[in-house]
């Protein structure tokens, strides 16, 4: 079997989750090539059956004519059973020639069906998302298969190296600093947890001011930015709580890294985590924006461990049942070889 891919997102969960899907194909044997931006920091992670082409695709470079000139030739020549774009961006690179199945995979909700024109097959890894596509008139083919994350167990970051007391209660948080992630939430809610640390693991625009509010509310002795990281989960294992704050999140990759590294999570009510999580069951649930509810739930996170360890149990359990590595590879492998 073989499977072309046009990936051109830069460093988040959803580019981890393309890595963790090609090496799980290729441990089931799928031939694979890629189409990714260059010098992408993950890149050294991925398979090494797996061959990379890099590529800037920018509007304005010699690089936007050529490249589709050469990945339709490579398409006649190798001959992938399946070609899939990754977001609407890969989309655009997916050729109109017919014979390979030709996919797009959806991690977020689409404004414009444009890009679209060549797909057969949207991919969603949310029922949501699904269902937003249909509402916007798509007629084709719709299938949902979600994300899987590495359930494996990894040492604790170092607390000392991050000016961190080892008794404090930690709380860790994810993802690129925008306001649609919360993270100003998390820092209002710190003020009211007087005895919890807070560690940022990112970057972005917003950093300087979530750094000025931090300041602002006294608590930026016990914020901590982590910057970027190639792995996070570390900061997340040395943690005893997860929190995302997010006002959107289609899916919520982070959660599931979090529970795989057997941490609580306290979650707002935001498109993804609204499907797989049970208030009270697997996490807790706030709304979104609710700085007082956060404080309040993380501090029964922190005040009733026997609830903690039930959290992350049944948090552990939904990864196994619904985001098993092995379902979703198969799941894709099913789809790629329907359409030989």
């Amino acid at each position: 079997m073989k499977v072309m891919h046009f990936h051109f997102g830069k460093d988040g969960g959803a580019e981890r989750f393309f890595v963790h899907l090609l090496n799980g194909l290729a441990e089931h044997g799928v031939q694979q090539k890629i189409v990714i931006r260059p010098d992408r920091a993950w890149k050294n992670n991925i398979h090494s059956s797996v061959e990379v082409i890099e590529s800037h695709f920018r509007t304005a470079s010699l690089d936007r004519f050529l490249l589709p000139l050469r990945v339709n030739a490579l398409i006649r020549h190798w001959k992938p059973n399946s070609v899939l774009g990754w977001m609407p961006k890969g989309a655009k690179l997916v050729p109109g020639n017919p014979k390979p199945h030709r996919l797009v995979r959806l991690g977020d909700y689409p404004t414009t069906l444009k890009k679209f024109r060549n797909i057969d097959t949207v991919v969603c890894n949310t029922p949501g998302i699904a269902s937003h596509v249909r509402a916007m008139g798509w007629m084709r083919g719709v299938e949902v298969i979600s994300n899987f994350t590495d359930m494996e167990r990894v040492a604790p970051f170092s607390r000392s190296a991050m000016n961190t007391p080892e008794d404090a209660f930690v709380i860790s948080s994810m993802g690129r600093f925008v306001p649609r992630k919360g993270f100003d939430v998390l820092i209002q809610a710190l003020a009211e947890r007087p005895k919890a640390y807070l560690w940022l693991i990112g970057n972005g625009e917003q950093e300087g001011n979530l750094r000025a509010l931090a300041e602002q509310l006294g608590v930026d002795d016990r914020v901590r930015f982590a910057g970027w990281q190639k792995d996070p989960r570390p900061f997340i294992a040395a943690s005893d709580c997860f929190a995302m704050a997010s006002s959107h999140e289609p899916l919520g990759n982070v959660v599931l890294e979090a529970w795989a590294q057997h941490v609580p999570v306290v979650s707002t009510r935001s498109e993804g985590p609204t499907w797989f999580m049970r208030d009270g069951d697997n996490g807790l649930m706030v709304d979104i924006g609710d700085h007082q509810a956060f404080a309040r739930e993380i501090g029964r996170v922190q005040d009733d461990v026997e609830m903690s360890r039930k959290l992350v149990a049944s948090g552990l359990r939904t990864l196994e049942q619904q985001f098993s590595a092995d379902a979703v590879v198969r799941a894709y492998m099913a789809l790629f070889a329907a359409h030989p």
